[in-house]
């Protein structure tokens, strides 16, 4: 099989391609313009350990390259994106051409030369928008949906929020209506909190591990908010499973879309992690409070009562264990 990974070098993407590289079956290109910081090393790490695999330096924006790319490619992975809500605020524009036209650059030519090619799309609990209308309790250290006790399922709602949203919203809608309209084999995977190792965290994107980096360097950082607003988390190894028991299933399964996410099960807020870290840490961890920032969920949990069912998928690395895993790659790479 001939794989294309968008946006490899990315920390799903390197993961994936980490994955896929050391099954030893496939024929493996990553395309990246390397814009993400810490995709460079990433790169350099996963070329270090399998150094014949194609690379190509490239922006999905530009259509020719991807062209080039997609010809005879069997499967596709398509997590090339502009990732932060902030930025996509102070940059509409370019937020919209990476997400909106690369995506649709790519099933352009997905349909026009490949179009038997399984296409996997990187989605966010974003499209849901902020969920303002839902009733929310709290109690210490964290909020909770009220009439939701399993969750935002696939049948919420659609209501973009932040250029970021809308960009990512839009892309997912030409992904799904693809199939629709052209027949072609895609899926939609509307992710909530992936984490693991290769992230390179930051205020924008990425909140667990730039959190751990943090607490382990001693520097104080921003909560945007209260604290308390909670996300179901998922280790990006199970992600991977969830994209890999998709594909198997891509005939039957084209043109559906799945949240998947830690669940029920695997909830966390940003002041549950503060109190896991200085626990596991034995030192305090310093942070300051700053007002919400626009779109900012204060409860995202996922219903992957679908991806469980229809994928046959199941979380086999739980919060926990999620946890201590991170913190231990974070202390010897950071």
């Amino acid at each position: 099989m001939k794989i294309l990974i968008t946006g490899g070098a990315g920390f799903i993407g390197v993961n994936l391609a980490h994955y896929l590289l050391k099954q030893k079956k496939d024929e493996l290109i990553i395309l990246d313009n390397l814009s993400r910081p810490g995709s460079e090393k990433n790169l350099a790490w996963l070329q270090k350990i399998y150094p014949h695999f194609k690379f190509i330096p490239a922006d999905v924006r530009d259509y020719q390259a991807v062209v080039s790319s997609v010809k005879k490619i069997d499967l596709i992975y398509h997590l090339a994106a502009q990732v932060a809500v902030t930025t996509s605020v102070m940059d509409p524009i370019t937020d919209f051409e990476v997400n909106v036209r690369g995506t649709l650059n790519l099933l352009e030519v997905v349909r026009k030369e490949n179009p038997e090619a399984v296409f996997i799309f990187s989605s966010t609990n974003k499209v849901y928008g902020g969920l303002q209308n839902l009733t929310l309790s709290e109690k210490v250290g964290r909020y909770f949906l009220t009439g939701f006790p399993k969750g935002i399922s696939e049948t919420m709602n659609l209501d973009f929020y932040s250029p970021y949203g809308c960009s990512k919203g839009a892309a997912d809608q030409y992904v799904r209506d693809y199939s629709r309209i052209y027949g072609l084999k895609t899926m939609v995977f509307r992710q909530s909190c992936i984490y693991g190792p290769h992230q390179s965290g930051n205020e924008d994107q990425g909140w667990i591990t730039y959190i751990m980096l943090c607490a382990l360097s001693g520097n104080e950082f921003t909560i945007y908010g209260d604290g308390k607003q909670v996300r179901d988390i998922l280790f990006v190894d199970d992600l991977i499973s969830a994209f890999e028991s998709g594909i198997r299933k891509a005939n039957t399964l084209k043109g559906e879309v799945f949240n998947l996410g830690g669940g029920k099960d695997n909830i966390l807020s940003l002041l549950e992690l503060i109190a896991w870290l200085e626990e596991h840490l034995k030192t305090k961890v310093r942070y300051k409070f700053s007002r919400w920032r626009p779109g900012d969920q204060r409860v995202y949990i996922s219903d992957i009562r679908k991806a469980q069912k229809e994928l046959d998928w199941q979380i086999l690395i739980p919060k926990e264990k999620g946890l201590r895993k991170l913190l231990s790659w974070l202390k010897e790479n950071r």
